[in-house]
């Protein structure tokens, strides 16, 4: 490993191998740059695998522009020649707000992104949210730069201050909390909610070498306080876009409870509980899953064919009603109050 270093209007440079110095600082000459170059070929006698993937370094690189705004990232693959040589760069002026943007592009947004900086105790915040039409959350957190894909005390202060301060606004609202007096949990506010949280903080305290989880119990407190100060400050200078994301929580609270009950219903009208079969299921004599089978049929007439066709020890034939429903892109409350699905539920013994 060699490294460059142009500092104070001097070139120094130093030599490593398997992380012991091999010569020592050495000045080159003079620099009017700053900033530092290292160079270093992968040991195969301490690491796996020495095969680098531009795709994955090509990602890495994307996400770090994102996390500092207006910083040029170059990677370029020249292992195949000079005449193959694979090339990304990376720019974004508009940092984190840009990473939203590019998580959400085919997500039909509901409003622009909410972005705001606060700092407090040596702790510096970024975030960045917003609200697409989706039913998914997708929220990425970093710290100093470190991808933790398990989030952390820093997630969980942003958690508690969304949820808080989305109710502050909804009591203010007199028709909104008529209509969901209640209030929101946490669950109601995640839904289409994309968010990227960058903190700086001087002594990070992760649950592993993986880094996948901060763990400094005085982030929460000082990311609940600084995500309070910001969304508030954004809610009260743009209250139609606060309304849209509360009529959002609220539809998502219902939609939770409808699901809750359609679940219940659905256990209930089990066969155990029911006392008889699921819909028009054709049952076999064999109990055991593990040796019988389920046909699922389309329509009256196909399921009488297949009655007649089928071993009744072990083949069990149970007719629906053509295309029931694009589970993919409905929520579970539409999905459980199919009168098909909760056939096949209980049929399956899945409620």
């Amino acid at each position: 490993l060699e490294v460059e270093v142009h500092q104070k209007g001097k070139v120094y440079t130093q030599k490593y191998e398997k992380g012991v110095p091999v010569s020592s600082v050495q000045i080159q000459g003079d620099s009017s740059e700053r900033g530092t170059i290292v160079r270093f070929k992968p040991d195969a006698t301490i690491f796996t695998t020495v095969d680098f993937q531009f795709d994955v370094l090509s990602a890495r690189f994307r996400e770090l522009a994102f996390l500092n705004k207006g910083l040029v990232l170059v990677v370029e693959d020249h292992r195949r020649g000079k005449e193959n040589i694979l090339r990304n760069e990376f720019q974004f002026s508009g940092g984190i707000v840009s990473f939203v943007e590019h998580i959400n592009e085919n997500k039909h947004p509901m409003h622009k992104v909410i972005h705001f900086e606060r700092n407090k105790d040596d702790v510096l915040a970024e975030i960045s949210i917003q609200y697409s039409e989706t039913y998914t959350e997708n929220i990425f957190c970093f710290t100093n730069n470190i991808n933790n894909n398990l989030g952390g005390t820093h997630l969980e202060g942003f958690r508690a201050a969304l949820t808080r301060t989305l109710n502050d606004f909804l009591k203010k609202d007199s028709t909104l909390s008529k209509k969901h007096p209640t209030g929101l949990s946490g669950e109601d506010v995640k839904e289409g909610l994309t968010a990227v949280i960058s903190i700086k903080i001087p002594q990070p305290q992760f649950n592993s070498q993986t880094k996948e989880k901060l763990v400094n119990a005085e982030i929460k407190g000082i990311m609940q306080t600084l995500s309070s100060e910001g969304l508030t400050l954004f809610f009260e200078e743009n209250p139609n876009i606060t309304k849209k994301i509360l009529e959002k929580c609220i539809l998502s609270a219902k939609a939770r409870e409808a699901a809750r009950k359609a679940r219940d219903l659905t256990r209930r009208k089990t066969v155990l509980e029911g006392g008889g079969l699921p819909g028009k299921l054709a049952d076999c004599s064999e109990k055991d899953p593990a040796h019988s089978e389920l046909y699922l049929v389309e329509g009256d007439s196909a399921g009488g064919s297949a009655k007649q066709g089928r071993d009744r020890n072990t083949q069990a034939i149970l007719p629906l009603k053509g295309k029931i429903l694009n589970v993919e892109k409905a929520r579970l409350d539409k999905i459980l109050s199919s009168e098909e699905i909760r056939v096949l539920v209980s049929a399956l013994g899945t409620g």
